[in-house]
């Protein structure tokens, strides 16, 4: 999304801030970042109400490949990672890692691996067409229908609930998840920094320093600081 709306911490303008943050909505690891951000973010402006952090969201799909109607989930780890006892091997350490940020993921309810094309196209359409629209609540509601309940977010009738849900027109959101149906092709939208990505999540604070992978509150924090030049508050 080449034009996302603001996150804002701080109520003083004297500093700013910014965080590109890319991700997609198959990856456990970005849903536990992005709650790590939002928990970073609300530290910081505790500790320095005088800076302003806007969020800018990048969609970064990790498996393009997916056939439009998904793939069964499980079936699709087993072969990814080579054995039942693997896949529950990795869960396990995102669970730990995810319970930590406060999020209990419901991977026994997941049954398709989506492609999330239409997901991510839904985030830059919502934020092209409607003024003030901030991507985070529609971004948050699409990653835990798929963690937390399992919904299918490849398929548009979900993806139209959850838009609803989050105060999209009734009328245009269909009129675009149609559109979505007819042609499976759009081009998701890339950031500048896209080619020096290679797995997600992944910031970049201040155009400058890079963070890949979810890192907790306090490194995040740590990070915005020297971004700034704020030693003491390390």
């Amino acid at each position: 999304m080449d034009d996302p709306t603001e996150q804002v911490a701080g109520v003083d303008k004297h500093v700013s801030l910014t965080v590109d943050v890319h991700f997609d909505f198959v990856c456990p690891w970005c849903l536990i970042g992005k709650r790590n951000l939002d928990a970073a973010i609300g530290r910081l402006t505790s500790l320095r109400p005088d800076i302003r952090v806007k969020v800018q969201w990048h969609s970064h799909q990790l498996l393009p490949d997916i056939a439009a109607g998904g793939v069964p989930y499980q079936a699709f780890y087993v072969a990814r990672l080579g054995s039942a006892a693997a896949v529950d091997a990795r869960r396990a350490q995102v669970q730990e890692a995810a319970g930590a940020a406060g999020v209990q993921l419901a991977f026994d309810r997941i049954e398709v691996m989506p492609n999330t094309r239409a997901a991510h196209n839904l985030v830059s359409w919502a934020v092209s067409t409607r003024a003030g629209f901030q991507p985070a609540s529609l971004i948050d509601r699409i990653f835990t229908g798929y963690f937390l309940d399992g919904v299918d977010i490849g398929n548009p009738d979900a993806l139209e609930r959850i838009g609803l849900a989050c105060g999209l027109d009734a009328a245009r959101l269909a009129e675009h998840l149609a559109a979505s149906r007819r042609d499976d092709s759009l081009v998701i939208p890339r950031s500048p920094q896209a080619e020096s990505v290679r797995g997600v999540p992944h910031f970049v604070i201040n155009s400058a320093l890079s963070l890949s992978g979810a890192y907790s509150p306090g490194a995040i924090v740590d990070a915005m600081l020297l971004s700034t030049g704020d030693q003491e508050n390390r």
